[in-house]
């Protein structure tokens, strides 16, 4: 998994996960790359697609790599030519909306061209499977037949044959893009086949590393490719590693794929399939294991226990082993040597919190919230506000129990939830921005939660909560103009007047306190910043 700040983010939102960034490629040897492909496109329109001779040497330098080269850049170049062609049909889709026959037509013979040229090089680089080539043959065919058709518009004024064949065109475009989006599917699942056979039948440390970091690479190129790779058996393969004594050294790296695989349902079936629930209890439960191991364990958990995800069957056999995985993770968040293991142990805890309260039960009788808030003095562990949301998060889930409140006020956790309400970035990052508004939120949340407590209530009125409660509804910029911030601080003063009447001034109480809450949430979303 990528490292943080920015990427693990993507199920560490409380919770969570998505999408995948664009490939590593500097932009000089992008643009480079795609001039090449064009003009290998103009020759192919004087030779009609005919192949262009190359020495033995050369055969490398092909757009699809021999079976020497790297599994990841074959499949990268592929997406990348596979990109091109999309571009160019939905130029022709447009085109043909606004009726530029000359453009369509231009746009028709580039895209046959490409079209052939990919098949073509991938063809003489692979042993392309026989249900693909034929795919292969019906696109080739189609394709021509859009640079046959269109070429007709090109001689004729008639607006009634026009008309005629551009919803005959549009049809074909459309069965042109299902057929080119399939065969690339199909392409990048022969590839992926072939990098998973390499992991399974290899017991080379280094050679194997080598090609989890190039699963690892794929898995950020979107979702859609984590769908194939689950599909093609991946999950299952890197499972084997994680069983294996020998390979101990490649838990971490392994885990961490299974983590960016997960990001989809199709990631969490395979890993249930497998029993990989249990394989992650036992990496998490045994402190004798490496600390990056355990981490990238609480990692895959946080993934798959992610809110966002709509299928919950996973979930079934995780609580069997739930006792067990979060005795672990709060025990990694006491010990954690550094911000990033203890972001991903809280993250998981954090997710588990959200769907069993019996997980908040555990945490309880764990001592969580001291080890908890004794973490955040510890800038080492907590030192961002993506780690600060984890640990509100747990707190609000927690504050739900009535037995919360005595050991959140032992441990000074009201003062820890003031200094939380006053979270800025320390960047312009919109990341950062939005992770501070969760902490605001939710510590306003667990404030009001708690103060169902009259000691909590009290502690909190002689810290000081109400005035920086108001300053957050009052002034739009201390809450980043927060919509959410905003109703959940009306609600924690609402809560605090509900038990201590006298701490609010008669003017606030008349607009923040006596209206309804949404009336006071429309006095508040519309003020100026200098509204005192």
């Amino acid at each position: 998994m990528v490292r943080l700040k920015d990427k693990k983010e993507k199920h560490l939102d409380s919770n969570s996960i998505g999408p995948f960034e664009d490939i590593p490629v500097d932009s000089v040897q992008r643009w480079m790359e795609d001039l090449r492909h064009m003009t290998e496109v103009e020759c192919m329109c004087v030779l009609q697609a005919k192949a262009i001779g190359v020495e033995e040497d050369a055969q490398g330098e092909l757009i699809v790599a021999t079976r020497d080269h790297v599994a990841r850049d074959n499949l990268q170049t592929l997406l990348r030519r596979a990109l091109v062609v999309s571009t160019e049909l939905g130029k022709m889709f447009q085109r043909l909306e606004k009726g530029r026959w000359q453009r369509v037509h231009s746009t028709a013979i580039r895209a046959n061209c490409h079209v052939r040229s990919l098949v073509h090089e991938y063809s003489a680089a692979r042993n392309t499977p026989s249900e693909m080539q034929k795919y292969e043959k019906s696109l080739l065919e189609k394709c021509m037949e859009l640079t046959t058709i269109t070429e007709k518009c090109l001689h004729t004024e008639d607006e009634f044959f026009l008309k005629s064949m551009r919803e005959a065109i549009n049809e074909i475009l459309t069965d042109v893009s299902d057929s080119f989006s399939h065969m690339i599917d199909m392409a990048l699942a022969n590839e992926i086949q072939i990098l998973i056979r390499k992991i399974e039948s290899s017991d080379s440390v280094y050679t194997i590393g080598s090609d989890i970091s190039n699963l690892l690479s794929l898995t950020q190129d979107g979702p859609q490719l984590c769908r194939i790779i689950a599909k093609e058996g991946a999950v299952v393969a890197l499972f084997k590693i994680c069983r294996q004594d020998c390979f101990s050294d490649l838990y971490a790296h392994a885990l961490r794929a299974v983590a960016s695989i997960c990001c989809v349902e199709e990631g969490i079936n395979q890993l249930e399939k497998v029993d990989g629930i249990l394989c992650l209890a036992d990496i998490l439960t045994d402190e004798n294991r490496a600390e990056s191991a355990r981490a990238e364990a609480a990692a895959v958990v946080a993934q798959i226990t992610s809110p966002h995800h709509t299928s919950t069957q996973h979930l079934g056999s995780f609580l069997e082993s739930m006792e067990d995985i979060v005795t672990a993770l709060i025990k990694l968040c006491g010990s954690a040597s550094c911000g990033e293991v203890f972001l991903l142990a809280s993250a998981a805890l954090a997710n588990i919190t959200f769907f069993d309260s019996m997980a908040c039960e555990i945490l309880l009788q764990l001592n969580a919230i001291h080890i908890l808030l004794q973490a955040c003095k510890d800038r080492q562990r907590v030192d961002t506000p993506y780690s600060k949301d984890q640990v509100v998060t747990i707190l609000a889930n927690l504050s739900v129990l009535e037995q919360s409140a005595p050991e959140i006020l032992q441990e000074k956790g009201v003062e820890r939830l003031l200094q939380l309400l006053g979270e800025k970035p320390s960047s312009s990052s919109p990341s950062e921005g939005a992770a501070c508004e969760r902490v605001q939120q939710k510590a306003a949340v667990t404030l009001a939660r708690l103060s169902r407590d009259p000691d909590i209530a009290q502690t909190a009125i002689q810290l000081q909560a109400v005035p920086r409660l108001i300053e957050l509804c009052r002034s739009p910029a201390e809450r980043n103009n927060s919509d959410s911030v905003l109703v959940a601080c009306l609600a924690a003063l609402r809560r605090l007047a509900a038990g201590c009447p006298d701490s609010i001034e008669a003017t606030d109480h008349q607009q923040l306190i006596k209206p309804r809450l949404v009336d006071s949430f429309l006095l508040c979303s519309n003020m100026e910043e200098s509204f005192v």
